[in-house]
């Protein structure tokens, strides 16, 4: 008899079946905002009084900004649960990161995490977006990394975490489902909505925990989950208080989803037959996201990656000639001068590289990470870093120039040259304008944004008729004298709602604008207001991309936030064509001569397209 008993108790093990076990799930943190760390100390106190839990699961938004600070105020305090915690970075660590997200990956070990636990395996990923303004995307490093966990303790069943839900909200989700569905994945659990919520994506039963602040109650709160072999049950837990009843119950069982002949919707690439004149000459496929644009030597386009490295590509056919290794992600978009790559890495350096070999010829180092991209002007360089310092260094030696290190914010723009000055905006509300030659401050202009995350930060400026142009997220566009900063216009109109995605027209008549409806439209570069002049027929659904907008031989090249490249005739504003890249982000257009263009998405896909 004591025998059987054993072998139904083996059989048991085998098929990974469970004791009861608890354990917390926290999400939405937000350390920096009002009551942030507070309300996490509450709950990692009566999270320490609990001796049924097991561990903790933290599903992202740890920080409100993403800044070093505040993530070493979030280690510090989550460090002192007594139990195992795992953690994940959400949007708020990742898209306004002074780090590019170096710093949560330093700080807490790892942007993703693998366990198992009695009989299941938990596995998270990031869920960005990092760096650029767009819909949620899990990085392509970390896809690349799920494929070989998901290798590992394949008898056991699987909840899979990220910070988004699993929905078009997150511009790769299907890639993520794609890999899970193929495994026996029981449950999925998220943040992001700051609300308790059931959900089901594609089958997989899934659950939204609430947020950890307190929002307008006397305290913040999180969830305890129940884990048996059958269910898992969801209680909302309010620090210092009762546990609630459950307010949701999931049935743990093997959906074997091989088995499925359910379609679900995936991206539709039907627009690149329409326009067939469209040919791509070749693709390159990185295994890390791009945040960064392209650059062009002599036969050569250079680009970085998300995991440190800058690679030299062949213009004709795409392979890769060399590769130098940074030990940062790189959100920097390359510039050339003559035979010299300068580039920036959230490792804390500007590299000046070699463009045939790929050798080091020299590195300035700054105090934080340089996420900033520079613009050369004469065989100079000019970049912002996330130290509050902006540099001017001389390319051929290597040598600072200048420094001007009283910035409010951190740099991530692509600064502007434009009559012996340069401009940029930073992630304090703040924009510049400093003398080329010295570094002197001409003047200093701010947008007084209730919030660092409303900034005109993230554009890339332009300027014509000795004024510059700039838009931000609080989706005003603004026209200052280039020469002493006195503002001429800013406005803000409810039927064209620009973000951070401008560019100039050839004649220099023009600032493009993307709304975030999906419009294209023409702003006057000498009206005395905020003046439409000119408007294209392109409709986009939905917009965030904050990259540049380009002309070249009078196309209009347009980025989205979902791969899709959109060419507009100058003349007529009619769409020439439309190419699907992929899923996600576009990165800054590189635009060559007899009609070719390079482009690359976030999600590590560089292609050269022939029109």
């Amino acid at each position: 008899m004591k025998r059987f008993i054993l072998l139904i108790l083996c059989f048991i093990a085998s098929k990974g079946y469970t004791q009861d076990f608890k354990f917390a799930h926290v999400t939405d943190t937000h350390v920096g905002s009002e009551t942030g760390a507070d309300d996490l100390r509450r709950t990692v106190q009566d999270i320490n009084e609990n001796i049924d839990l097991k561990f903790v699961i933290v599903s992202g938004d740890i920080t409100e900004f993403g800044a070093d600070e505040e993530l070493k105020l979030a280690k510090q305090i989550l460090d002192s649960i007594a139990i195992p915690y795992y953690v994940i970075p959400g949007n708020h660590d990742t898209n306004w990161s002074e780090s590019g997200g170096n710093s949560f990956r330093n700080i807490f070990g790892s942007e993703t995490f693998y366990f198992t636990y009695d009989g299941y395996r938990f596995a998270g990923t990031n869920s960005g977006p990092n760096m650029r303004m767009s819909p949620g995307q899990v990085p392509r490093e970390n896809l690349v990394w799920l494929d070989s966990i998901l290798q590992v303790d394949t008898q056991l069943p699987l909840i899979y975490v990220n910070h988004y839900p699993q929905d078009s909200s997150l511009n790769n989700w299907y890639e993520a489902l794609d890999r899970i569905k193929k495994q026996d994945v029981r449950l999925f659990l998220c943040g992001h909505g700051h609300i308790n919520k059931a959900y089901n994506f594609e089958g997989i039963p899934s659950v939204m925990g609430r947020s950890n602040l307190r929002a307008k109650s006397p305290s913040g709160g999180y969830n305890i989950v129940t884990i048996s072999p059958s269910k898992a049950v969801y209680q909302e837990r309010n620090p210092g208080g009762a546990t609630q009843e459950p307010w949701h119950t999931i049935q743990l069982v093997n959906h074997h989803f091989e088995k499925n002949s359910l379609q679900y919707a995936r991206p539709n690439y039907a627009v690149n037959k329409k326009y067939n004149k469209v040919k791509q000459q070749w693709v390159f496929e990185d295994n890390s996201d791009i945040g960064a644009g392209i650059a062009q030597g002599k036969g050569t386009v250079f680009i970085g990656n998300t995991n440190g490295e800058v690679y030299a590509l062949n213009l004709k056919n795409g392979k890769k000639i060399w590769t130098f290794k940074t030990a940062g992600k790189i959100y920097s978009t390359p510039s050339v001068w003559k035979n010299i790559l300068v580039v920036g890495s959230s490792d804390n350096f500007i590299y000046g590289i070699h463009t045939k070999s790929g050798t080091l010829l020299w590195k300035i180092k700054a105090d934080k990470a340089v996420l900033g991209s520079p613009v050369i002007h004469k065989g100079i360089a000019y970049i912002g870093a996330s130290d509050g310092i902006f540099r001017a260094i001389n390319i051929k030696s290597g040598k600072l120039l200048w420094s001007f290190e009283k910035l409010k914010g951190f740099v991530s723009t692509k600064p502007l040259y434009y009559n012996g000055t340069i401009y940029f905006g930073t992630w304090g509300n703040e924009f510049y304008a400093l003398d080329a030659k010295t570094g002197t401050k001409k003047w200093q202009w701010s947008n007084g944004a209730s919030s660092r995350m409303l900034s005109p930060a993230a554009c890339y400026p332009v300027a014509a008729n000795g004024r510059i142009f700039i838009v931000a997220p609080d989706r005003y566009m603004t026209a200052l004298q280039a020469n002493n900063g006195t503002l001429i216009w800013r406005k803000k109109m409810e039927e064209y709602r620009v973000r951070e995605s401008i560019g100039l027209s050839s004649d220099r008549s023009l600032v493009y604008a993307k709304t975030m409806d999906g419009q294209l439209i023409g702003i006057s570069t000498k009206a005395q207001d905020m003046q439409v002049e000119w408007e294209s027929s392109l409709q986009l659904p939905y917009e965030l991309a904050p990259t540049a907008i380009i002309e070249n031989n009078e196309t209009i090249f347009v980025p989205s936030n979902s791969g899709l490249l959109s060419a507009v005739n100058r003349q007529s504003g009619k769409v020439i064509w439309q190419y699907k890249i992929s899923n996600c982000l576009v990165n800054p257009i590189l635009a060559l001569k007899k009609n070719q263009i390079i482009v690359s998405t976030m999600d590590g896909r560089i292609v050269n397209l022939n029109y």
